[in-house]
């Protein structure tokens, strides 16, 4: 296993995934070379992470015109394990890693078929504010529902 520089124990970081959301890659995603094109993990993640804050009950307050904060990505990045190829079928686990007063930094991992770990990668996100476009600080609830599994 290559060195991941944030993730200090993989087995223990790997046990500590519960949410998934189930992806099939689809052929248009790969490239003429047959597997994964490099961008489409970020689009994956895009994916299950907002999921993610759906099943924790996020997304409604953020989307509706109620609200002036909304959730911003910050940064992301991947890193690649294992080749992925159409046709395959990911689990793409999701897991706030840690809540700053903000932020939450989110980590991702996807298994393939044969129980392989193909992807992994993290990322932050930032509760921002429409109005003064800064941070606007979770509230102690929040900050425990994205934390417990």
């Amino acid at each position: 296993m290559k060195n991941i520089l944030y993730i200090e124990d993989f087995a223990a970081w790997k046990q500590e995934f519960s949410f998934f959301h189930p992806i099939s890659v689809r052929f248009s995603e790969t490239d003429m070379f047959g597997h994964l094109n490099n961008t489409v993990a970020f689009t994956y993640f895009e994916e299950a992470r907002i999921e993610f804050l759906k099943d924790k009950g996020f997304m409604g307050d953020w989307l509706s015109n109620k609200n002036n904060a909304i959730p911003v990505v910050a940064d992301l990045q991947c890193d690649y394990l294992k080749p992925i190829f159409f046709g395959d079928k990911l689990k793409l686990f999701v897991k706030a890693n840690k809540v700053g007063n903000s932020s939450v930094d989110i980590h991702y991992m996807a298994i393939n078929q044969k129980d392989e770990v193909c992807l992994v990668g993290r990322g932050s996100m930032v509760q921002m504010s429409t109005v003064t476009g800064k941070g606007v600080p979770w509230e102690e609830d929040e900050k425990i529902k994205l934390m417990v599994p």
